[in-house]
């Protein structure tokens, strides 16, 4: 075995365990989604409830993001660094503004007289919260492995010829994003 193949088949591996996790997050998001549903049948669950417009502008704002990310990765493969480095600085940026909007979107829904725990709250908004911390700590995570992958770009460690640290993170935030998507049209039509 080459090097080279050698190479191929860890990168192989990289994809394959990250695909792995992937597949396990789409599972207890599932899971929750069920649960979402099956509690819809409750006397206490809420029929009018609307989906904050913070929520809303953050799906557009994470959309853009994997645009950004692509665009990086895109750059990378054309050894084209500085557009590289404005698309992961620019993907961050969107993730952060991501993080802020989800936390406006808290606000309005408390603000509407919703509560997620306590005496006051109800069925309806604790599922709503508890679906988007966890989409949000996940996040968290692919803000963490877009730190480190800036962090390795600024120490030359990407080339058109070695983008797998961009390539898994471009998958994960990809990811990431399908899912939000996929969360936000069932909240927001079911």
């Amino acid at each position: 075995m080459t090097v080279q193949e050698h190479q191929e088949r860890k990168n192989q591996s990289y994809k394959l365990l990250l695909w792995f996790g992937m597949i396990s997050m789409v599972m207890m998001f599932a899971g929750l989604t069920s649960a979402f549903v099956v509690s819809t049948s409750r006397k206490d669950w809420l029929k009018d409830f609307e989906m904050p417009q913070a929520f809303v502008l953050s799906t557009l704002v994470l959309i853009l993001s994997s645009f950004t990310f692509h665009y990086a990765l895109t750059s990378i493969r054309k050894n084209n660094r500085k557009a590289t480095t404005i698309a992961l600085l620019g993907t961050l940026a969107l993730g952060a503004l991501f993080v802020i909007l989800q936390f406006l979107g808290f606000n309005q829904i408390i603000e509407a007289g919703y509560f997620f725990t306590g005496s006051e709250s109800n069925i309806t908004t604790s599922f709503l919260y508890i679906i988007v911390v966890l989409h949000m700590a996940h996040l968290f995570g692919g803000v963490l492995a877009l730190l480190i992958l800036i962090y390795n770009h600024f120490k030359q460690k990407y080339n058109s010829t070695q983008t797998l640290g961009i390539e898994l993170g471009a998958m994960f935030w990809h990811f990431l994003d399908f899912l939000w998507i996929l969360l936000f049209l069932f909240f927001y039509f079911y």
